[in-house]
């Protein structure tokens, strides 16, 4: 850890070099890990490759986006959640205020019902909700063995309602299954790793990327259903809805997004932004990286770029990959 923090100065230094050439850009920098990562990745790849002078803001999605859409600032949003906030996105870009430059994760937010991989590999046919809920017997419930047990997410989330709502609609109950509250996103882990090291049988909601997926093998069930928006919107999403059906629960998208401003004026930068995609299963397993090792968003970003080059020469010109690579 003590040489990766004592390379970052080096590292800048050589990027402030050539700041003029790009000028002034500022990244948001939001408040989870796998969107501190991208923003540091953007911030090393700026300022060492193309010259850019480039600012981490700290925010949240909501106040940043909606900052960008009446603003103009800050200039770039790495890991942009669309279905968080449809309305402020679609105000900012049509207004000209927002430019979308891509997915920054294309295999999106994956939420829904997980189960281990040992699982599946003992039994083949477990990989979807409605096979799962044949066998109780696999995942017994914690206070009462002769049922089984689906665990919820954390309380107040939105995705907790949703699997409520996937209880009901798949007949859960009547198949001997119990919904177990977690509590908490810790909580929630806390079982997962538990039930994951003795190999017993666990199903319950989760997501990607998370750290926790770059450790364990999971598999995302499928819901044996094709996704319906207008079932999803009338009752999938509605906590007191009595009568949800089975339906699929679609990925959000993620997106790179941009101030119209930087759109007109970032030049070859905005090359590199629509280029920039990382898929989950690197995401989740940089993020359980900086997780093992108290590790900042700058200590997983310079980790990456020197482990995963192959991956990031394909996002930048060769110019600037050498002026990258040698920066490190």
């Amino acid at each position: 850890m003590k040489r990766i923090l004592m390379t970052l100065p080096f590292l800048f230094a050589a990027a402030g070099v050539q700041a003029a050439d790009c000028g002034d850009v500022s990244i948001a920098d939001m408040n989870w890990q796998s969107a501190t990562l991208l923003a540091n990745i953007d911030k090393i790849i700026l300022e060492a490759g193309y010259g850019c002078n480039a600012t981490l803001v700290a925010g949240d999605l909501v106040p940043s986006m909606t900052s960008m859409a009446e603003k103009g600032e800050p200039d770039i949003a790495p890991e942009n959640w669309i279905a968080l906030l449809p309305d402020i996105l679609k105000r900012g870009k049509e207004e000209g205020k927002i430019v979308s430059l891509g997915n920054s994760l294309p295999d999106g937010g994956q939420l829904g019902w997980w189960v281990p991989q040992y699982m599946v590999d003992k039994y083949p046919n477990l990989t979807s909700i409605p096979e799962v809920l044949k066998h109780p017997e696999l995942f017994p419930a914690p206070e009462d063995a002769s049922k089984g047990a689906i665990y919820n997410g954390p309380e107040g989330w939105a995705a907790t309602l949703i699997t409520a709502q996937y209880y009901k609609a798949y007949k859960a109950e009547a198949a001997g299954f119990e919904l177990v509250s977690s509590g908490t996103a810790a909580s929630l882990d806390a079982v997962l790793v538990r039930a994951y090291e003795k190999e017993q049988g666990w199903v319950g909601f989760y997501w990607a990327p998370t750290p926790l997926l770059g450790k364990y093998k999971m598999v995302k069930l499928s819901h044996g259903a094709p996704f319906n928006q207008e079932e999803w919107t009338r009752c999938n999403t509605v906590g007191d809805c009595p009568d949800p059906v089975p339906n699929d629960w679609p990925s959000d998208t993620i997106e790179t997004a941009v101030s119209g401003e930087f759109f007109r004026k970032g030049g070859p930068t905005i090359d590199y932004l629509r280029k920039r995609a990382l898929h989950n299963n690197v995401v989740s397993k940089m993020l359980s990286w900086m997780t093992d090792n108290q590790a900042t968003g700058a200590d997983g970003a310079l980790e990456f770029l020197r482990h995963h080059e192959a991956i990031w020469r394909g996002w930048v010109t060769p110019e600037a990959a050498g002026k990258i690579k040698a920066s490190m």
